[in-house]
C-alpha cells in the first residue's frame, strides 16, 4: 500500500496580529515624538496660564487618541487579507501604546493647569521628559532584542535624538 504524505499547512498568524514589543516601539516613539511636537506647537504664542495647560493637555489627549484610531484604521484597510469579525477592534486596540506615551506629557500639563506646579516653562519639562521616554524606550526594546549594553545605548541616544529634534525645531521656527 503506498502512502501519501500531504503538505499540512503551517498555521498562518492572524494577519492583524503585531509583535507586541514592535507595537510598544513603534506606539512608544510615533506617541513620544507626537506629544513632542504637540507642546511645542501649542506653546509657540506663549500662552502659559493654567487655563492654557488644560486646554493643550486635552488637545493632547485628543491628538494622541484620533493619531491612534488614523494609524489603526490605516493598517486595517492596507491590509489585503480577508477581514473576521471585531478585526477592526483588534487592530485599533494594538495602538495603545501610541496613547499610552502621550498620557505623561498629558498630565504634566493638566498639573500645570491644575496649580500642582507653575505653568510657566512646563513645557521644557515635558521636552525632558519625552527625551527621556524615547531613550528608555530604544534602551528595552534593544535589550529586548538581545543587542548588547552599548548598542542598546546607542539605539537609546538615537531615539532620543527625535525628540531632541523637534526641540531645536521649535527654538529654531520660534
Amino acid at each position: 500500500m503506498a502512502q501519501t504524505t500531504e503538505a499540512v499547512p503551517e498555521p498562518q498568524p492572524h494577519p492583524h496580529s503585531h509583535a507586541t514589543r514592535e507595537n510598544i516601539l513603534f506606539g512608544g516613539v510615533y506617541g513620544a515624538v507626537l506629544a513632542c511636537s504637540m507642546v511645542a506647537a501649542l506653546t509657540q504664542y506663549g500662552h502659559t496660564d493654567q487655563a492654557s495647560r488644560r486646554y493643550d493637555a486635552l488637545w493632547l489627549l485628543v491628538t494622541a487618541g484620533a493619531s491612534a484610531l488614523a494609524h489603526g484604521y490605516a493598517h486595517y484597510i492596507a491590509e489585503r487579507a480577508p477581514h473576521r469579525r471585531w478585526d477592526a477592534l483588534r487592530t485599533l486596540r494594538d495602538e495603545w501604546p501610541l496613547v499610552a506615551a502621550a498620557v505623561p506629557t498629558v498630565l504634566l500639563l493638566a498639573g500645570a493647569g491644575w496649580g500642582w506646579w507653575p505653568a510657566n516653562g512646563v513645557e521644557y519639562a515635558a521636552f525632558v521628559l519625552n527625551i527621556a521616554l524615547l531613550f528608555v524606550l530604544g534602551l528595552v526594546t534593544a535589550r529586548w532584542s538581545a543587542r548588547s549594553w552599548v548598542v542598546a545605548v546607542v539605539i537609546g541616544v538615537l531615539d532620543a535624538l527625535l525628540g531632541v529634534v523637534v526641540v531645536v525645531a521649535n527654538a529654531l521656527i520660534k
